[in-house]
């Protein structure tokens, strides 16, 4: 109830789910764009998200590659406009993304493609993992806020390696993963 009545998320959700019609309109059949359960409450193990299915039928002079690439990076994790955006996080964030805000993605030989974010995910550089979060900033986002929301996309991560880290080692008392 709270992310249906606040102004900020549902401004936040608003300009990503405009851009996600911009990019799925680059390589969908003219008029074909839609929006279904828009705006609809989704929740996940650790957080609650605003959540509306953007939709197109692909052009046929196009392939899911190309389908990809126009929906690439997505504007979850770059925000809008999308190409500026780009440019002030790649100036302002410390360290590269690497795989996180990147894709999984299974191509079959039938042509058919299916992707997902890399996001909530752990990477392992030699002996040491790391996990990255965001939050989406608007003009009435608090910075508290945003750093909570930050915390809880990473709990279930953090969960994940505690829980991993019980299974290999029964004997060492387990640490706090909040």
């Amino acid at each position: 109830r709270d992310l249906m009545n606040s102004v900020k998320e549902r401004a936040e959700h608003l300009m990503l789910v405009d851009l996600g019609r911009n990019d799925i309109g680059r390589v969908a059949k003219p008029g074909s764009v839609n929006v279904k359960n828009f705006m609809h409450v989704q929740r996940f193990s650790h957080v609650m998200h605003l959540v509306s299915f953007v939709e197109g039928r692909l052009d046929r002079k196009l392939s899911p590659w190309d389908a990809l690439a126009s929906c690439f990076p997505a504007g979850t994790l770059s925000g809008a406009p999308k190409i500026r955006a780009m440019e002030i996080i790649a100036g302002l964030e410390p360290v590269r993304r690497n795989a996180y805000g990147g894709a999984v993605v299974y191509y079959d030989f039938a042509g058919q493609l299916d992707s997902c974010i890399t996001i909530r995910s752990l990477y392992v550089q030699g002996k040491h993992g790391y996990a990255q979060a965001g939050a989406g900033i608007v003009a009435d986002s608090r910075p508290e806020m945003e750093y909570l929301e930050v915390l809880h996309k990473l709990k279930a991560v953090r969960r994940a390696v505690a829980m991993a880290n019980e299974a290999s080692n029964p004997d060492v008392a387990p640490r706090s993963s909040k």
